[in-house]
């Protein structure tokens, strides 16, 4: 691959997750945008394509009333979870044909309070599936980690410490919205909202707002004292028989993530292993969604999660550290930013300035993952 067809992430700016009544989700937007474009040191001018995602707080094109009307390609993006991961490979792929040299991915959302309500239709499922209650994803998640508990002999308190590190991370990280540690014992005695699920075993849906201007290779190293590479981007969809969201039935035998299949084709592009990462951001909007995608992304085998939590193998000091920024369980999740925060996690950390806590060594080496509703996956593998 040429220099030119190489894309650098060369800035990147957050607007805290949380809750903020006195802003809308476009302000958030502007100001990450704002944020990341003085971050690699360029003006709104200098954007010559951007891509951007919401569920639902507003058309991300309609952006540039407020940045400046320049005529840019703008595209929005709407991909439930990976939609910060889609606003990514849209500029990156711009990039790479040459329609720029430097581009924009926008993610923001500001939800109500409560659990994600949607309609069974939108997902071309019957009315009789949201009387079941699955419709709540609250419900499917609990399901589905109660079978992968089962089938792996995983104990209930690994999942109450997945949840401890990630408070124990929010806690230290200025960007995240819960900011105070709770012990494992106060997270399985917290109220059980499906087992075997708590309620501090969830995220909660949130406002905030990510943004990164991304370069191609041949202006990268003008922009950036260390510009992070995008080595590889990966979506898939389900296979036939998967158990995923929303999914209305389920085959008997085995069945194949998404994410196993993301997670194989970006290492393969990146020509690394999973054994290479020295920092990652996996999709954790429950605690048992984090222990099954540490095994579907190959970062441990199937259950061996309990054995890799209680030896601090994924705390910042730790071999493999986790969603060092407390991940969904602390900061929350705004649908449209939610991956595009893990791409801000791991590139600060791959420069050495991470806002919470830095990964010591110099990492090298970051993961990013998404995965969501109706089984869609997204990895990325970032390098400096």
């Amino acid at each position: 691959m040429s220099r030119s067809e190489e894309v650098y992430v060369v800035g990147c700016g957050m607007h805290p997750f949380g809750r903020d009544e006195s802003v809308s989700g476009m302000d958030m937007a502007e100001r990450a945008i704002r944020e990341a474009l003085a971050d690699a040191g360029v003006g709104w001018a200098d954007i010559g394509y951007a891509a951007g995602g919401s569920d639902v707080s507003g058309k991300p094109d309609t952006l540039v009333g407020r940045l400046g009307l320049t005529g840019v390609p703008f595209v929005n993006v709407q991909n439930g979870c990976a939609t910060g991961a889609s606003t990514v490979l849209a500029v990156a792929n711009a990039l790479r044909a040459g329609e720029a040299s430097l581009g924009l991915a926008v993610g923001f959302d500001k939800h109500e309070r409560g659990a994600f309500h949607v309609s069974a239709a939108r997902y071309g499922l019957g009315d009789w599936y949201a009387e079941t209650g699955l419709m709540l994803t609250t419900q499917f998640f609990a399901l589905k980690t109660q079978r992968y508990l089962h089938e792996y002999a995983i104990p209930e308190r690994a999942l109450a410490m997945v949840a401890a590190r990630a408070f124990r991370n929010g806690s230290r990280h200025p960007l995240a919205w819960r900011r105070k540690e709770l012990t494992e014992e106060e997270i399985l005695g917290s109220a059980e909202v499906s087992p075997p699920l708590t309620q501090y075993m969830f995220c909660s849906p949130g406002q905030g707002a990510a943004a990164l201007i991304l370069a191609r290779g041949d202006r990268a190293f003008d922009l950036c004292e260390r510009p992070v590479e995008l080595a590889s981007l990966a979506f898939r969809t389900r296979r036939f028989g998967s158990f995923e969201v929303f999914a209305p039935w389920l085959p008997p035998g085995p069945h194949r993530s998404p994410s196993v299949d993301a997670a194989e084709a970006v290492f393969r592009g990146a020509g690394l292993r999973p054994s290479d990462v020295q920092v990652a951001q996996l999709q954790d909007t429950d605690s048992g969604s984090e222990l099954i995608h540490l095994a579907e992304t190959g970062l441990c085998g199937h259950g061996e999660q309990p054995e890799l939590l209680a030896s601090g193998a994924t705390d910042p000091t730790g071999r493999i550290p986790v969603n060092t920024d407390g991940g969904c369980l602390a900061g929350g999740e705004p649908v449209g930013a939610s991956g595009l925060r893990q791409f801000h996690e791991v590139v600060r950390q791959l420069q050495g300035r991470a806002p919470g806590v830095q990964v010591p060594g110099g990492p090298r080496v970051g993961f990013t993952h998404v995965y969501g509703a109706p089984g869609i996956s997204a990895c990325a593998v970032l390098t400096v």
